[in-house]
């Protein structure tokens, strides 16, 4: 199958594939009270069967953990978020477990992701009691679900496609990951997740006063979370610089060359089929969607320029590549 093809059926299709997630589950009488003050979203106004994103964070309002939350029953939930963070989590829950009757447990479960504008007209297989959930995904204009459980099965039809095809993808839905767009200096509304994953109607929250106190103020954060459209090869990490001042050229694209001055840094960078190559990256406020950047850090390969584009890119955004530009 070519890179085409995954990226097709991601897009425009159906397909499944291993989705690296950790899974911990969060029971008891006292589990959606306990939830309540320790998440930023409004856990009590789900039903069973519901679910939302959400934030954990420290006392201080940084990210410890940015998860999907899914009821199952009135005492019973499920958090999922990317593979590596559960045992953090798991310790962080357990820190602010004080006299709570709540269970808190890394489940021994695997994930399978289901991609695409057929996944919403497929139904999901219906799991034994106990052994695994269907959960929605969505973001950015990407859907579908994910099948989380001791042994989750892609639905008949899926096309089989892998975490190449779908880093592209997930790079042009702007759906940030620990690792490369968030870690525990993560302020969330630098990485646009207040939006998708807060509420400001519940009560109080451990963490909730620096995303209030940031809300009452705009946003007005000191980076976001941008898209950009790369002419050429790059690597996460790679610095972005402005242009020289006065002279409208980029500059050299290298620390200390003439008065280049770095703007950002690349987070997550993928070939995509339809775009070229694309990429996410923090940009200082004061860097404007439809500026053109040079990217660092790439010897011998020339100059790579980077368009600065509000995420998601949208669906008729070219390469610099082929544009001519």
């Amino acid at each position: 199958m070519s890179d085409r093809d995954g990226y097709e059926a991601l897009t425009r299709g159906l397909a499944a594939f291993e989705f690296p997630r950790d899974v911990v589950r969060v029971s008891g009488p006292d589990a959606e009270r306990y939830l309540q003050g320790q998440l930023s979203q409004d856990v009590a106004a789900l039903a069973p069967g519901a679910w939302a994103w959400a934030l954990v964070l420290s006392p201080q309002g940084k990210l410890d953990a940015f998860v999907r939350v899914y009821r199952t029953a009135a005492d019973d939930f499920v958090l999922d978020a990317d593979a590596g963070t559960g045992p953090p989590l798991v310790a962080r829950l357990l820190r602010f477990r004080l006299r709570t009757k709540a269970e808190v447990e890394q489940l021994e479960w695997r994930a399978v992701a289901v991609r695409g504008p057929d996944a919403v007209s497929v139904r999901p297989p219906v799991a034994p009691a106990g052994d695994g959930v269907a959960v929605p995904f969505q973001w950015g204009g990407l859907a579908g679900y994910d099948l989380l459980g001791a042994h989750p099965v892609a639905p008949d039809g899926a096309v089989a496609v892998s975490q190449d095809d779908y880093e592209a993808v997930r790079i042009e839905a702007g759906f940030p990951r620990h690792g490369a767009e968030l870690d525990e200096r993560t302020i969330p509304a630098e990485a646009g997740l207040v939006e998708a994953s807060v509420s400001f109607t519940k009560g109080c929250y451990t963490g909730q006063e620096l995303v209030a106190r940031i809300d009452s103020r705009g946003s007005n954060v000191p980076r976001h979370l941008r898209g950009l459209l790369l002419s050429g090869p790059a690597a996460p990490g790679d610095a972005l610089y402005r242009s020289e001042p006065g002279t409208g050229e980029p500059g050299a694209g290298e620390p200390g060359a003439g008065t280049a001055k770095e703007a950002g840094r690349l987070t997550s960078v993928a070939l995509s089929p339809e775009r070229g190559w694309v990429a996410l990256g923090y940009l200082g406020r004061a860097v404007k969607a439809g500026e053109t950047l040079v990217v660092g850090g790439v010897p011998g390969l020339g100059t790579v320029r980077a368009e600065v584009r509000v995420l998601p890119l949208s669906s008729d955004g070219r390469s610099l590549a082929s544009d001519g530009r």
